[in-house]
């Protein structure tokens, strides 16, 4: 099993956070590269709506720490993993995706694994939230972290019975260059819209922000203990 390092997501030039997260998401849960959407797995959030809920998980963070950072910020995480070619079947190596974030951020941030199956070797992509589910705390990348997702990464393949591949070599095309070609907006697209328009109204407070959205259309219901929203764009 081979991985990259983690890459930090950010806005990016000439681009909101909105969009940055759109992108990432669109792109690494592309239903041309994941089995029609099949090998796509979220941790605590809608896959389908992940980069809506990783935005307001952060909007809630800086309600509640009343911390704020300028462009630099860091958005989510991103992990690429890859298998043997011929190995591992694509639900077998999704599994291990989930196995891989739940163990790397001890089940305190929300997540995606997208398993691409387009290319002779099968591979995952991850993207955990940088804020917590509790939107108290973020993730901070760390000193030596390239090695500590390489260890684990070997220490979970040695457990499953699978190689270890040794000096992995970068290719394809990166996930900030894919734009998409779709007629019309995404259903992602849409709610990243409509989410910069409730922020523009400047709303008081987290609960201010669901208020304005569910006027725009969108089904919002509150889950679990954390102060965490599913949001659903009503057609």
């Amino acid at each position: 099993m081979a991985t990259t390092r983690i890459m930090p997501l950010h806005t990016g030039k000439g681009r909101t956070e909105s969009q940055a997260v759109s992108d990432i998401i669109d792109y690494v849960a592309n239903p041309q590269k994941t089995d029609n959407g099949r090998l796509v797995t979220g941790f605590a959030c809608d896959s389908r709506v992940a980069d809506a809920e990783f935005l307001l998980a952060k909007r809630e963070y800086i309600s509640t720490t009343g911390r704020v950072r300028g462009a630099d910020d860091v958005l989510a995480y991103h992990v690429r993993q890859s298998f043997v070619p011929g190995e591992i079947t694509p639900e077998e190596a999704n599994r291990l995706g989930v196995e891989f974030a739940k163990r790397f951020t001890k089940g305190n941030h929300a997540f995606v694994v997208c398993t691409h199956i387009d290319k002779s070797h099968i591979h995952n992509h991850i993207i955990w939230n940088a804020v917590n589910v509790n939107c108290d705390r973020k993730f901070r990348n760390f000193w030596g972290s390239t090695r500590a997702v390489r260890r684990l990464n070997d220490t979970i393949c040695v457990e499953n019975g699978y190689s270890i591949v040794e000096d992995p070599k970068p290719h394809g095309k990166s996930y900030n260059k894919w734009l998409g070609d779709q007629a019309k907006p995404s259903h992602r697209e849409q709610l990243r819209v409509m989410i910069d328009q409730a922020l523009e109204q400047k709303p008081a407070d987290f609960d201010g922000l669901l208020k304005l959205l569910a006027e725009m259309g969108c089904e919002v219901s509150r889950r679990g203990q954390a102060r965490m929203a599913a949001i659903i764009l009503l057609k």
